[in-house]
């Protein structure tokens, strides 16, 4: 029916969409910390954000524009423009009034340091620099990462039966202050399929749920989550199953690696719950494991202490018995169901497998068919570091 290819091109695979990376001199050594995103036709926009109340100035400033279409999106790195109430408002307009005439109703979007207000004339300046034809998708993912270690981009051409083909590509920041619940991390995905701007928005809005709102680093949603899709339906061609299926491994590809990048971290790890009551306990049991400092700490020193695993569980509010709860290593089975079986020779299999970069652990709680999977990593000494001079 459809076929999904993996391509280069990330924002910029998609027809008719251009971006771009420069310095305006906000981060230090003149490394790249503004990037755009640009369409030559307008696009319909589907979006999520995040719940945290102190909800940064660009997600207010995009809200109370109300329904519309854009065809920019300036992204800035090292300032988050949170917490400077109405002038942090004021500063991007005044920012945007500055744009090209070949731009319409531009958005803006930020990353870095709260409470500070944003450098309106170096990102003026900067965006005076910007080249609207340049499609450098590897230039704007390495302008919007903070303490990233590793831009994030993907893209994907979806062919049809009918010898039509559209394609969906991204980018992403995002390695601490992760704990989306939206819908510090940004996602910006583009695509020329001719969808309809709700269905895009309802597909986005789910896809969502089994991704980014999986992921944890650390547990502290930030001030500025941001998932935005922008469809400029320059292709002609829609499948609502393979756009679904396609933009459902875009999210799920980047959420994983933001978790990979998390600050400090040296292992992925998936959380596959099952045999909850239901989907929602099952959803609350992974994401406390991807919280639980004594898991991450114990992930950290390769310690496959399952005690932690099984409180954790315990103590996640969900329908949970110890005579009913397995929980294993990829294919080691350290507890089942109150037997133990954890000796001498099961340990060293279990810590061989916590040696690997990215393993799953999976907890049965034996009790229904709610099931649920999130993302999480370790947490070690290199966190701490990288947040204690953060703003510095």
């Amino acid at each position: 029916m459809y076929n999904l290819t993996k391509i280069e091109g990330g924002v910029c695979a998609a027809e008719g969409f251009y971006a771009d990376g420069i310095s305006a001199g906000l981060k230090a050594k003149m490394a790249k910390d503004m990037a755009f995103v640009y369409s030559d036709t307008l696009c319909e926009i589907a979006s999520t954000f995040t719940t945290n109340k102190m909800t940064a100035a660009p997600i207010r400033h995009f809200k109370a524009k109300g329904e519309f279409q854009t065809n920019f999106v300036l992204i800035n790195s090292k300032n988050a423009n949170a917490m400077t109430g109405k002038a942090g408002i004021i500063d991007i307009d005044e920012i945007l009034a500055t744009l090209p005439k070949e731009i319409t109703n531009p958005v803006m979007s930020s990353t870095g340091v709260i409470g500070v207000r944003l450098p309106k004339e170096k990102i003026i300046a900067g965006a005076k620099l910007f080249d609207l034809k340049k499609r450098d998708g590897d230039a704007a993912a390495a302008a919007i990462m903070t303490t990233d270690t590793f831009s994030k981009q993907i893209a994907y051409r979806i062919e049809l039966d009918d010898g039509s083909s559209f394609h969906i590509g991204a980018m992403a920041k995002g390695a601490g202050m992760i704990n989306p619940a939206m819908a510090t991390m940004l996602c910006f995905i583009t695509t020329d399929a001719k969808v309809d701007k709700d269905e895009m928005q309802n597909i986005l809005s789910e896809n969502v749920k089994t991704t980014f709102n999986a992921a944890s680093v650390d547990g502290d949603t930030s001030t500025n989550d941001t998932v935005m899709l922008l469809s400029n339906a320059k292709s002609g061609a829609y499948h609502k199953e393979a756009f679904s299926e396609a933009l459902y491994e875009i999210m799920r590809f980047l959420a994983r690696e933001m978790v990979r990048d998390g600050e400090g971290a040296t292992k992925l790890v998936t959380y596959e719950v099952s045999g909850a009551k239901n989907n929602k306990e099952a959803e609350i049991v992974a994401k406390a494991l991807t919280n639980s400092l004594l898991v991450k700490t114990a992930l950290y020193g390769e310690d496959p202490n399952w005690g932690r695993i099984a409180s954790t569980v315990g103590a996640s509010g969900a329908m949970a018995d110890e005579e009913l709860l397995s929980i294993s290593f990829e294919d080691v089975c350290v507890y089942d169901r109150g037997e133990l079986h954890f000796d001498e020779a099961m340990e060293k299999q279990a810590s061989e497998i916590m040696k690997l970069d990215a393993f799953t652990i999976y907890c049965d709680l034996g009790i229904a068919d709610g099931k649920f999977t999130a993302f999480g990593c370790d947490l070690g000494y290199e966190y701490v570091k990288i947040n204690a001079d953060y703003r510095t």
